[in-house]
């Protein structure tokens, strides 16, 4: 009996491949980008997946049972929408007319700061950079 426990003991430390989750002692077969997992395999059953819908997302290989919500570019932010959400990518936000980015994302901006202006007969006389 003791042999057994020592074997059940390494076998349910096996890692799972890279395109795989583990759930219980089943390693499952992951779902595509723009896909969430509708129901977990089991051993005589692969992974069911469905799309991902509403203004929801997933970007990467996964074994989620939900998809994220999609950011909303709020023009009281002065954000705009860049590039639209889709099931396998997030929106991307840029900034509206007037406005220059505080929060650079790889693609966009998450947060965005309305420009100085000036009146007429002034000019800047420094630039403030933010690191």
């Amino acid at each position: 009996m003791a042999q057994f426990e020592s074997l059940w003991t390494i076998s349910s430390c096996i890692a799972c491949g890279r395109a795989e989750y583990r759930i219980g002692d089943e390693c499952c077969p992951m779902c595509s980008p723009g896909n969430h997992v509708y129901k977990h395999c089991t051993e005589f059953t692969s992974t069911n997946c469905m799309p991902c819908v509403d203004a929801t997302f997933l970007d990467e290989p996964n074994g989620l049972i939900k998809c994220k919500v999609c950011t909303n570019c709020d023009p009281g932010l002065g954000l705009k929408v860049k590039q639209s959400c889709t099931p396998s990518s997030d929106t991307v936000c840029g900034t509206l007319e007037g406005f220059y980015c505080l929060d650079p994302t790889k693609d966009g901006c998450r947060a965005a700061q309305r420009h100085s202006s000036c009146k007429p007969g002034q000019y800047i006389s420094h630039t403030d950079v933010i690191p």
